[in-house]
Protein backbone atom coordinates (compact mmCIF):
# COMPACT_ATOMS: atom_id res chain seq x y z
CA UNK A 1 0.00 0.00 0.00
CA UNK A 2 1.60 3.15 -0.83
CA UNK A 3 2.04 6.33 1.32
CA UNK A 4 -0.48 8.48 -0.47
CA UNK A 5 -3.56 5.75 0.12
CA UNK A 6 -2.34 4.75 3.38
CA UNK A 7 -2.45 8.36 4.62
CA UNK A 8 -6.30 8.50 3.48
CA UNK A 9 -7.18 5.19 4.82
CA UNK A 10 -6.10 7.07 7.87
CA UNK A 11 -7.73 10.39 7.02
CA UNK A 12 -11.18 8.33 6.66
CA UNK A 13 -10.57 6.53 9.95
CA UNK A 14 -10.04 9.69 11.10
CA UNK A 15 -13.42 11.40 10.08
CA UNK A 16 -15.40 7.66 10.66
CA UNK A 17 -13.73 8.30 14.95
CA UNK A 18 -17.26 10.44 15.61
CA UNK A 19 -19.50 8.01 15.46
CA UNK A 20 -17.65 5.61 17.99
CA UNK A 21 -17.70 8.29 20.27
CA UNK A 22 -21.60 8.49 19.78
CA UNK A 23 -21.39 4.79 20.41
CA UNK A 24 -20.60 5.85 24.18
CA UNK A 25 -22.31 8.99 24.62
CA UNK A 26 -25.88 7.20 23.25
CA UNK A 27 -29.07 8.75 23.44
CA UNK A 28 -29.63 12.18 21.64
CA UNK A 29 -26.00 12.11 20.25
CA UNK A 30 -25.93 8.72 19.15
CA UNK A 31 -29.48 9.12 17.20
CA UNK A 32 -28.11 12.84 15.86
CA UNK A 33 -25.02 10.76 14.36
CA UNK A 34 -26.83 8.08 12.86
CA UNK A 35 -29.30 10.86 11.29
CA UNK A 36 -26.70 12.49 9.77
CA UNK A 37 -25.00 9.64 8.58
CA UNK A 38 -28.25 8.20 7.09
CA UNK A 39 -28.75 11.36 5.29
CA UNK A 40 -25.24 10.74 3.67
CA UNK A 41 -25.83 7.27 2.99
CA UNK A 42 -29.14 8.33 1.18
CA UNK A 43 -27.80 10.26 -0.66
CA UNK A 44 -25.07 8.24 -1.90
CA UNK A 45 -27.98 5.78 -3.33
CA UNK A 46 -29.90 8.33 -4.87
CA UNK A 47 -26.85 9.10 -6.74
CA UNK A 48 -26.18 6.11 -7.65
CA UNK A 49 -29.60 5.23 -9.30
CA UNK A 50 -30.15 8.64 -10.67
CA UNK A 51 -26.79 7.44 -12.92
CA UNK A 52 -28.80 5.61 -15.14
CA UNK A 53 -31.35 7.77 -17.03
CA UNK A 54 -33.78 5.25 -17.00
CA UNK A 55 -34.75 6.17 -13.29
CA UNK A 56 -36.08 9.24 -11.71
CA UNK A 57 -36.26 8.63 -8.23
CA UNK A 58 -37.32 12.39 -5.78
CA UNK A 59 -34.68 11.92 -3.14
CA UNK A 60 -36.45 14.88 -1.63
CA UNK A 61 -39.30 12.88 -0.63
CA UNK A 62 -36.84 10.45 1.08
CA UNK A 63 -34.88 12.70 2.67
CA UNK A 64 -38.69 13.85 4.15
CA UNK A 65 -39.64 10.35 5.73
CA UNK A 66 -36.73 10.26 7.16
CA UNK A 67 -36.47 13.62 8.79
CA UNK A 68 -40.05 12.94 9.97
CA UNK A 69 -39.10 9.11 11.15
CA UNK A 70 -36.67 11.01 13.23
CA UNK A 71 -38.71 14.05 14.54
CA UNK A 72 -41.67 12.00 15.62
CA UNK A 73 -39.61 9.14 17.23
CA UNK A 74 -41.64 6.43 15.87
CA UNK A 75 -41.30 2.87 16.88
CA UNK A 76 -41.30 0.22 14.25
CA UNK A 77 -44.70 -0.26 14.58
CA UNK A 78 -45.24 3.57 13.74
CA UNK A 79 -42.89 3.09 11.17
CA UNK A 80 -44.76 0.73 9.64
CA UNK A 81 -47.99 3.41 9.25
CA UNK A 82 -45.41 5.70 7.78
CA UNK A 83 -44.56 3.65 5.15
CA UNK A 84 -48.22 2.61 4.33
CA UNK A 85 -49.00 6.60 4.30
CA UNK A 86 -45.88 7.19 2.25
CA UNK A 87 -46.55 4.55 0.10
CA UNK A 88 -50.48 5.82 -0.86
CA UNK A 89 -49.10 9.20 -1.44
CA UNK A 90 -46.08 7.97 -3.43
CA UNK A 91 -48.76 5.64 -5.98
CA UNK A 92 -50.31 9.06 -6.52
CA UNK A 93 -47.01 11.15 -7.99
CA UNK A 94 -46.90 9.13 -10.99
CA UNK A 95 -50.41 10.07 -12.08
CA UNK A 96 -50.26 13.77 -11.43
CA UNK A 97 -46.94 14.47 -13.03
CA UNK A 98 -45.84 11.85 -16.05
CA UNK A 99 -42.12 12.56 -15.59
CA UNK A 100 -42.19 9.58 -13.18
CA UNK A 101 -43.52 6.36 -13.11
CA UNK A 102 -44.21 3.87 -10.42
CA UNK A 103 -40.47 1.96 -10.57
CA UNK A 104 -39.15 5.66 -9.41
CA UNK A 105 -41.59 6.11 -6.41
CA UNK A 106 -40.49 2.19 -5.64
CA UNK A 107 -36.90 3.20 -5.51
CA UNK A 108 -37.54 6.32 -3.64
CA UNK A 109 -39.09 4.23 -1.09
CA UNK A 110 -37.00 1.65 -1.10
CA UNK A 111 -33.63 3.74 -0.63
CA UNK A 112 -35.77 5.29 2.09
CA UNK A 113 -36.09 2.27 4.50
CA UNK A 114 -32.32 0.50 2.59
CA UNK A 115 -30.02 3.76 3.24
CA UNK A 116 -32.14 5.49 6.54
CA UNK A 117 -34.31 3.09 7.86
CA UNK A 118 -32.12 0.15 8.64
CA UNK A 119 -29.65 2.90 10.40
CA UNK A 120 -31.87 3.77 12.69
CA UNK A 121 -31.76 0.06 14.06
CA UNK A 122 -28.37 1.03 16.22
CA UNK A 123 -29.93 3.73 18.62
CA UNK A 124 -32.76 1.39 18.16
CA UNK A 125 -30.57 -1.64 20.33
CA UNK A 126 -28.81 0.96 22.32
CA UNK A 127 -32.40 2.18 23.62
CA UNK A 128 -33.02 -1.49 25.01
CA UNK A 129 -31.59 -2.95 28.47
CA UNK A 130 -28.28 -3.06 28.61
CA UNK A 131 -28.25 -1.06 24.91
CA UNK A 132 -24.57 0.21 25.43
CA UNK A 133 -23.01 -3.48 25.95
CA UNK A 134 -25.47 -5.34 23.20
CA UNK A 135 -25.13 -2.05 20.74
CA UNK A 136 -21.27 -3.09 20.60
CA UNK A 137 -22.18 -6.71 18.99
CA UNK A 138 -23.14 -4.73 15.67
CA UNK A 139 -19.34 -3.71 15.12
CA UNK A 140 -17.65 -6.89 16.52
CA UNK A 141 -19.36 -8.89 13.80
CA UNK A 142 -19.12 -6.85 11.16
CA UNK A 143 -15.60 -5.72 11.81
CA UNK A 144 -14.01 -8.91 12.89
CA UNK A 145 -15.97 -10.38 9.83
CA UNK A 146 -14.79 -8.47 7.10
CA UNK A 147 -11.21 -8.81 8.73
CA UNK A 148 -11.45 -12.83 9.30
CA UNK A 149 -13.16 -12.79 5.45
CA UNK A 150 -10.53 -10.87 4.05
CA UNK A 151 -7.50 -12.61 5.60
CA UNK A 152 -9.28 -15.82 5.19
CA UNK A 153 -10.01 -15.34 1.54
CA UNK A 154 -6.90 -14.22 0.82
CA UNK A 155 -4.82 -16.67 2.04
CA UNK A 156 -6.55 -20.01 1.72
CA UNK A 157 -9.17 -18.54 -0.77
CA UNK A 158 -10.09 -21.06 -3.77
CA UNK A 159 -13.86 -21.17 -4.62
CA UNK A 160 -15.35 -18.33 -5.67
CA UNK A 161 -18.64 -17.47 -3.58
CA UNK A 162 -20.67 -15.10 -5.93
CA UNK A 163 -18.41 -14.23 -9.08
CA UNK A 164 -21.25 -12.47 -10.91
CA UNK A 165 -22.01 -10.04 -7.96
CA UNK A 166 -18.50 -9.86 -6.04
CA UNK A 167 -15.83 -11.74 -8.07
CA UNK A 168 -13.04 -11.08 -5.21
CA UNK A 169 -15.32 -13.18 -2.69
CA UNK A 170 -14.71 -16.96 -1.66
CA UNK A 171 -16.40 -19.41 -0.14
CA UNK A 172 -13.65 -20.15 2.18
CA UNK A 173 -13.47 -16.08 2.98
CA UNK A 174 -17.01 -16.74 3.67
CA UNK A 175 -16.31 -19.23 6.31
CA UNK A 176 -13.47 -17.58 8.26
CA UNK A 177 -15.99 -14.28 8.65
CA UNK A 178 -18.81 -16.09 9.67
CA UNK A 179 -16.68 -17.88 12.03
CA UNK A 180 -14.84 -14.82 13.09
CA UNK A 181 -18.08 -13.07 13.99
CA UNK A 182 -19.42 -16.06 15.87
CA UNK A 183 -16.48 -16.20 17.91
CA UNK A 184 -16.17 -11.80 18.17
CA UNK A 185 -19.63 -11.99 19.69
CA UNK A 186 -19.11 -14.93 21.70
CA UNK A 187 -16.00 -13.74 23.64
CA UNK A 188 -17.90 -10.62 24.22
CA UNK A 189 -20.47 -12.06 25.67
CA UNK A 190 -18.64 -13.34 28.10
CA UNK A 191 -16.27 -10.54 28.79
CA UNK A 192 -19.93 -8.64 29.52
CA UNK A 193 -21.53 -11.84 31.20
CA UNK A 194 -20.47 -9.99 34.58
CA UNK A 195 -22.42 -6.40 33.60
CA UNK A 196 -25.17 -7.89 32.69
CA UNK A 197 -27.92 -10.78 33.44
CA UNK A 198 -30.47 -12.79 31.83
CA UNK A 199 -28.67 -13.23 28.55
CA UNK A 200 -27.61 -16.73 28.40
CA UNK A 201 -24.12 -17.22 26.75
CA UNK A 202 -25.10 -19.25 23.85
CA UNK A 203 -27.34 -16.56 22.61
CA UNK A 204 -24.12 -14.35 21.77
CA UNK A 205 -22.38 -16.89 19.87
CA UNK A 206 -26.01 -17.47 17.53
CA UNK A 207 -26.06 -13.45 17.39
CA UNK A 208 -22.89 -13.57 15.80
CA UNK A 209 -23.27 -16.47 13.50
CA UNK A 210 -26.53 -14.88 12.46
CA UNK A 211 -24.88 -11.60 12.35
CA UNK A 212 -22.22 -13.20 10.23
CA UNK A 213 -24.46 -14.18 7.37
CA UNK A 214 -26.47 -11.15 7.17
CA UNK A 215 -23.66 -8.90 7.37
CA UNK A 216 -22.15 -10.71 4.02
CA UNK A 217 -25.44 -10.40 2.56
CA UNK A 218 -25.76 -6.52 3.25
CA UNK A 219 -22.02 -6.52 1.48
CA UNK A 220 -22.84 -8.38 -1.34
CA UNK A 221 -26.46 -6.67 -1.45
CA UNK A 222 -24.61 -3.44 -2.03
CA UNK A 223 -21.79 -4.79 -4.08
CA UNK A 224 -25.12 -5.72 -6.60
CA UNK A 225 -26.26 -2.41 -6.27
CA UNK A 226 -23.02 -0.72 -8.07
CA UNK A 227 -22.75 -3.69 -10.54
CA UNK A 228 -26.07 -3.30 -11.53
CA UNK A 229 -25.54 0.86 -11.97
CA UNK A 230 -21.70 0.24 -12.82
CA UNK A 231 -20.04 1.80 -10.25
CA UNK A 232 -17.19 1.49 -8.25
CA UNK A 233 -17.76 2.82 -4.99
CA UNK A 234 -21.12 5.23 -3.84
CA UNK A 235 -19.02 8.18 -3.45
CA UNK A 236 -15.36 9.35 -2.10
CA UNK A 237 -16.81 10.84 1.04
CA UNK A 238 -14.34 8.94 3.09
CA UNK A 239 -11.04 9.08 2.14
CA UNK A 240 -9.17 5.35 1.06
CA UNK A 241 -12.72 4.18 1.95
CA UNK A 242 -15.15 5.02 -0.41
CA UNK A 243 -18.41 6.42 0.84
CA UNK A 244 -20.86 5.93 3.67
CA UNK A 245 -22.23 2.58 2.34
CA UNK A 246 -19.00 1.11 1.27
CA UNK A 247 -18.08 1.39 4.71
CA UNK A 248 -21.80 0.12 6.82
CA UNK A 249 -23.05 -1.66 4.11
CA UNK A 250 -22.94 -5.07 6.52
CA UNK A 251 -22.80 -3.19 9.69
CA UNK A 252 -26.51 -1.68 8.54
CA UNK A 253 -27.34 -5.88 8.08
CA UNK A 254 -26.35 -6.98 11.01
CA UNK A 255 -27.99 -4.08 13.29
CA UNK A 256 -31.54 -5.06 11.79
CA UNK A 257 -31.06 -9.02 12.64
CA UNK A 258 -29.17 -7.96 16.01
CA UNK A 259 -32.38 -6.07 16.96
CA UNK A 260 -34.97 -8.55 16.06
CA UNK A 261 -32.86 -11.39 17.84
CA UNK A 262 -32.93 -9.41 20.82
CA UNK A 263 -36.45 -8.16 20.75
CA UNK A 264 -38.07 -11.78 19.33
CA UNK A 265 -35.67 -14.37 20.75
CA UNK A 266 -33.94 -12.95 23.85
CA UNK A 267 -37.48 -10.83 24.56
CA UNK A 268 -35.47 -7.28 25.71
Amino acid sequence: MNSKLKNSRYLGALLLSPLIIFLFIGGTYLKAGTFIISIFAMYEVYKVVKSNKDHNPIPLLGYSMLIVFYILNLDMTKLGYLIILFSLLLLCIPIINLKYNFIDMFITLGVFIYAGVFFSFIPGIYSKPYGNYLVWLIFISSWLGDTLAYYTGKYLGKNKLCPKVSPKKTIEGSIGGLIGSTLGCGIFGIIISKYISGIPLIHFFLIGALSGIMGQFGDLTASSIKRFFNVKDYSHLIPGHGGIMDRFDSIIFSAVIIFYYITFIISI
